[in-house]
């Protein structure tokens, strides 16, 4: 213990620093404007080398704003393309529209005028060779294939010969004979007497037949036989086959 406090207060104990003491504000208020000045000096440097690239903040910064304005103007003028382009769509759908309608009334006019057209050579025929007075025959009989499967369109013009033929009252029947899984079978129309009121005749010297069948899909359709009665007759006046065209 003697030993310990000689060595610490005699000639040979520690050397000891006395320095003075500053307050924390007073050396941050003297390192502050050496730390901002290499701040602004780096910041400075920083800059120089930009401008000495050939970059130039002032005239970067208003290339973007016009670049932005430039967007702008772009996009409005896209959103009025746009409605334009909508418009003309819409316009030119409608002119499509109205294009095809008037094909389709072209069509029909021309079909009419076909029909027409070879109304009026049948008549012509018709009238140089007259038949007995209230024969009745049938002509132009034709059958077709409709758009749906098993469906078929008949044609007929019904024709009663004679200046002075009375007025024929009446109805039609089509009977369809089909085969059907190796079978053959018969279909009649009208199947049930709520539909008879569109197979009724009456007319005086001719009526123009147009009527729709539908039979099973996978039937073969070999012909139809159009039966014409008499109001009141159980056997028909007239019976004539036809096979599908």
């Amino acid at each position: 213990m003697w030993r310990g406090v000689e060595r610490r207060f005699s000639i040979s104990a520690p050397q000891m620093t006395v320095r003075p003491h500053f307050a924390w504000y007073l050396r941050w208020g003297m390192i502050l404007p050496f730390v901002l000045a290499t701040i602004g000096l780096a910041w400075w440097a920083y800059d120089s080398g930009l401008e000495f690239a050939g970059f130039h903040r002032g005239e970067t910064e208003e290339e973007i704003s016009r670049l932005r304005e430039q967007v702008a103007k772009l996009q409005s003028e896209n959103v009025l393309l746009s409605d334009k382009v909508a418009k003309s769509e819409r316009q030119i759908q409608i002119e499509q529209a109205s294009n095809r309608e008037t094909s389709n009334q072209l069509k029909n006019l021309s079909d009419e005028n076909v029909h027409l057209q070879e109304d009026l050579v049948f008549f012509q025929n018709l009238t140089a060779t007259r038949g007995k007075e209230g024969e009745l025959g049938v002509h132009r009989l034709k059958l077709e294939r409709d758009k749906m499967p098993g469906e078929y369109h008949l044609r007929m013009l019904l024709v009663q010969s004679g200046q002075r033929a009375k007025k024929f009252t009446g109805n039609f029947q089509l009977v369809a004979t089909v085969r059907e899984n190796g079978n053959v079978t018969t279909h009649v129309f009208p199947q049930e007497e709520s539909g008879n009121a569109q197979f009724q005749l009456g007319f005086k010297y001719y009526q123009r037949i147009e009527q729709s069948i539908q039979l099973p899909p996978d039937a073969e359709l070999e012909n139809v036989q159009v039966r014409i009665f008499e109001q009141g007759a159980v056997e028909p006046k007239v019976r004539q086959n036809v096979s599908p065209s």
